[in-house]
Formats: C-alpha cells, sequence, structure tokens
C-alpha cells in the first residue's frame, strides 16, 4: 500500500511539471569570450612574364603548329585574328554576318534583333482565332552532292523551302524560320554561304529569319560533312484554314511545275550517278539539274488564297505524287492523274533510264516536275492558271477528282 501511494505521488509531480513548487527566476549573466580567429594562408604573389606575340596568317599555321612527338601530325587550333582589327576574330565577323543577313529579314511581326536566348515574334493583331501552323524538314542527301561539287549557295534555299512550302498547304502565311547547322568544324566561308542562302529564301517567303543553332561537333561529324535543319511557324485564321474538307468529285487538278527533284529521292539519284559511267561534262550537267533549288511558293500561293477559293493543295515531296495527294483528300474520294498533260523533264528522263526505274516507282519517289498540286472548282480553273502564269510559274491541267473505288490515285 505504501508503494503505491509512492508511486501514485510521483505521477502526479510528472504531470504536474513540479508546478506546485511555482516558478523560479532565471538569472542571465553576459560576460565576453575569447575567439581565436583563423586567418587564412595568403596567396602567394602573381609572377607575370613577359607576353611573346605572333602573327599568324593560313599561310603560316601548320608550320607555326607544334607537332604531336607520336604522331608528327600538327594539332593546331589557332584562329584568324590577325585578318582582322585587333580583339576581333573570325566568329565575330560570322556571328556579324548572321546578325546582318537575319536582320534584312525582318518582317512586320518580328521583334528584336538575333543574338539573345530566344527570338520574339507578334501575334497578327488583325486576326480574329489565329492558329499557327508548324513545319520541320531538312535537305537530305541533296548536300552531299552540293559538297561534293562546292555549291553550298542555294542549299538554303531547299531548306527553307521544304517547311514553308508544307505550311502554305493549310493557308498558312509563313511568320518566322529558324536553322540548325552542325559540323565537326566550323568553317566560316561555307557556313555564311548558307546562312545567306537561308536569309535570302526568308526574304523571297516574306517570313523572319528569327535565330538558330550553329554547333562544331568533332568526333560526330567527319570531314566537310554536316548536317542541316530548319523549323518555320506561319499563321491562318481559323475559318480559314484549308483542310480539303471542301473538296468535291469533279474539281480540277492544277500542278505547277517544279524546278527538278528538289530536296527528295536524293539518295536513289546518287546511287544512279554514281553507278553511270560519265565523262566530266555529263556529270556537271546532271548535277547542276539535280542542284537546281526548290521553289519557293509561298508568295503565289498567298496571292491565289486571296482571289480565289482553294479547295485543297499537296506538296509534292517524298513520296511522289501517289503519296502526297491523297492526304489532302476527303476519304470518300480518289484522283484521276493525266500523265500526257505535261511532260517530264529532263533530269527524270535521264533518272528513269539510266536507273531502269518503273514508271510507277518514279511516280511513288520523284515529283516528277510537279512540285505544288491544287485542288479548285472546274469554273474556275482556267483564271487560276492564268494568275499562276502571270507570276512566271508554268502550270498544267493534270487529274480530276473522281469517286474512290479501290486506289486513291489512278493514273491513265
Amino acid at each position: 500500500m505504501q508503494l503505491k501511494m509512492i508511486a501514485l505521488g510521483l505521477a502526479l509531480l510528472t504531470i504536474s511539471g513540479c508546478s506546485i513548487f511555482g516558478p523560479r527566476e532565471v538569472e542571465v549573466i553576459t560576460k565576453p569570450i575569447q575567439i581565436d580567429i583563423v586567418q587564412p594562408v595568403l596567396p602567394r604573389p602573381i609572377n607575370l612574364k613577359e607576353p611573346k606575340w605572333y602573327v599568324v596568317s593560313d599561310s603560316k599555321i601548320i608550320e607555326n603548329c607544334l607537332k604531336d612527338p607520336e604522331t608528327q601530325k600538327s594539332n593546331c587550333k589557332l584562329g584568324r585574328e590577325d585578318l582582322y582589327p585587333e580583339g576581333y576574330t573570325y566568329l565575330d565577323k560570322f556571328i556579324d554576318d548572321i546578325k546582318n543577313l537575319s536582320s534584312s529579314t525582318n518582317s512586320l511581326y518580328s521583334l528584336g534583333s538575333i543574338g539573345g536566348f530566344s527570338g520574339y515574334v507578334e501575334i497578327p493583331s488583325q486576326m480574329k482565332e489565329p492558329v499557327y501552323a508548324l513545319a520541320c524538314d531538312g535537305v537530305g542527301t541533296k548536300m552531299r552532292i552540293a559538297l561534293h561539287k562546292d555549291n553550298l549557295s542555294t542549299i538554303g534555299i531547299d531548306l527553307v523551302a521544304m517547311c514553308v512550302n508544307d505550311l502554305i498547304v493549310c493557308g498558312a502565311k509563313p511568320l518566322f524560320f529558324l536553322d540548325y547547322f552542325a559540323s565537326s568544324k566550323l568553317e566560316v566561308n561555307e557556313a555564311s554561304r548558307i546562312i545567306k542562302s537561308i536569309a535570302d529564301a526568308c526574304k523571297n517567303s516574306n517570313c523572319a529569319l528569327l535565330g538558330g543553332e550553329t554547333a562544331e561537333m568533332p568526333g560526330h561529324y567527319v570531314g566537310k560533312n554536316f548536317d542541316l535543319a530548319g523549323f518555320s511557324v506561319g499563321c491562318v485564321e481559323k475559318e480559314n484554314i484549308i483542310t480539303g474538307d471542301n473538296i468535291e468529285e469533279g474539281n480540277v487538278l492544277i500542278g505547277i511545275e517544279s524546278s527538278g527533284p528538289h530536296s527528295n529521292g536524293f539518295s536513289l539519284i546518287r546511287k544512279i550517278i554514281k553507278e553511270s559511267s560519265l565523262n566530266k561534262n555529263e556529270l556537271n550537267k546532271i548535277t547542276e539539274l539535280a542542284l537546281k533549288p526548290t521553289h519557293l511558293y509561298p508568295n503565289l500561293i498567298m496571292q491565289l488564297i486571296n482571289q480565289f477559293k482553294i479547295n485543297g493543295m499537296a506538296h509534292i515531296t517524298g513520296g511522289g505524287l501517289t503519296e502526297n495527294i491523297p492526304r489532302s483528300l476527303p476519304k470518300h474520294l480518289a484522283v484521276e492523274i493525266y500523265l500526257d498533260s505535261w511532260q517530264l523533264p529532263e533530269i527524270f528522263r535521264w533518272l528513269q533510264d539510266n536507273g531502269s526505274i518503273s514508271q510507277d516507282d518514279m511516280l511513288r519517289i520523284f515529283n516528277c516536275g510537279i512540285g505544288m498540286v491544287l485542288i479548285v472548282n472546274e469554273d474556275i480553273s482556267e483564271n487560276v492558271k492564268s494568275e499562276i502564269k502571270n507570276n512566271a510559274f508554268e502550270c498544267f491541267d493534270i487529274g480530276k477528282v473522281i469517286k474512290k473505288d479501290s486506289e486513291s490515285v489512278i493514273y491513265s
């Protein structure tokens, strides 16, 4: 019993927190404390050596480079500062060139200048319900022929055209363009030629070169090999988007000429050229025809859209007429193409003969001379063709829309 009473008393003391004894006064004492501050060891004085200056020109770069003791090969990464004013390098010149080229393409909707972390573009204020259209593409192995012929002055046109020509199929006006250029080592003269051709194509298409990326990737790309890609954005009023839903049986197909293969089928083209026994003159002629820059259609198409009702369009790229036209058709409709309505251009006749390519494969691989197809009502087709020709493009009545049976494209 006594033990229980003691335990109960301890429990009460614990619960009460000893409050039964009343608060205790806390005494605060302040006094100084000696603290030892450790001083870090000061750095030793900098011993500056007398600088040595070297002026290195292109002709002296190799002989002035140190050689690897094992391979005896030069390992020089010197710039070309001697070619420009003091403190101004060849990379500075390249960047300034890009800025100048970009500013020359400025449109009503582009803001600021190139060189920041991003580009800026305004939404067209006059549009009620603006819808953005986006396209991304490259030029494929056409670059290999361009490199071999040292003709890089138009490859940028191909890049822009492959993107903006896709945008306008839905009726979108191209607003701006971005490029991606990557190589093992930046060759300023080559890169400048490419960027200039991109800027020229942007101006021709009334869209701004808003920025891009130029990358050096040694070890990934070999020698002079490089890669080129583009990205473009356009805008169209929502109610004016050309979807192909208005296409009807009896509509007419108007084919607008291409300049050549444009930027498609070049792996096969290169193979045929390689396996053909061509003399120098023949090779020069064929490569010249193959390298013709892709037609830029935006200005023409935007003009036609503003004047006529266009029911549908198809940009004829990889896949040819056979695979691209059905992309714009309602599922219950097909087209009949009249193969005798235009003449197969010389470059395609040569490829077919020397590559032993069947007609079906030609129509499935190449554009065969038709770069863009418009689908319109029959009663306006003559007026549309007249306007196309007024803009220095050749065009043809290449077929009509029919009810689909089995195939989406029938050739006759």
